[in-house]
């Protein structure tokens, strides 16, 4: 399971990144980071990518379905049912494993802001924080529905690693289909040789 350790990049890189913006205070260590002011931006390759600290208080795009514990509760059930996939698939293509190994970073990172950012931050209780979003880059500008959208919605490291998890699952899932595939007609082989 040397696949985890995508996982364990990913988490890493987003909580320090998070934190950066944010910011972070813990006196008994000598740690004292300002962070970013609430709404603030900054240009990094002019107005086409900037830092722009904003929080999410629920899933993508700020849809809030069932309340903050609730969709923290389905999040730590979604991280455990992609840890036991994982193991289970572990002999198949490193691709889709990768995949998957991107998928399961992304939401823990994501997950750990949903579970303690609320009490190491706000004091309100575990599940009640808000994920943090600071990745904010031009886009073409789409008008649907009634809404027009100038730029993509602000998103962190983490969503892009589920992003980019699901898409490369959706090109390497094919590698997985061929071998259950095999595996029946070497299994119904077997059963007509037997008979």
């Amino acid at each position: 399971m040397r696949v985890l350790l995508v996982s364990t990049v990913i988490v890493l890189c987003d909580q320090v990144t998070k934190l950066l913006v944010k910011g972070l205070s813990v006196p008994w260590l000598g740690i004292a980071w300002k962070g970013m002011p609430y709404g603030a931006s900054k240009p990094v390759l002019g107005n086409f990518l900037r830092l722009t600290y904003i929080e999410n208080p629920g899933m993508a795009f700020g849809i809030d379905v069932g309340g903050k514990p609730l969709f923290a509760a389905f999040s730590v059930v979604a991280a455990i049912a992609i840890v036991w996939i994982l193991f289970r698939m572990r002999h198949e293509g490193l691709g889709f494993r990768i995949a998957l190994a991107m998928i399961l970073g992304g939401a823990v990172g994501n997950l750990i802001d949903r579970v303690f950012y609320g009490t190491m931050f706000e004091g309100t209780p575990l599940f009640f924080g808000k994920v943090v979003d600071f990745i904010d880059v031009d886009f073409f500008k789409v008008n649907l529905l009634g809404y027009h959208f100038s730029r993509w919605p602000v998103f962190n490291i983490a969503d892009s690693c589920v992003t980019i998890g699901v898409i490369l699952l959706l090109i390497f899932h094919r590698s997985v289909a061929p071998s259950r595939e095999a595996l029946t007609d070497s299994a119904a082989g077997t059963t007509r040789t037997e008979e």
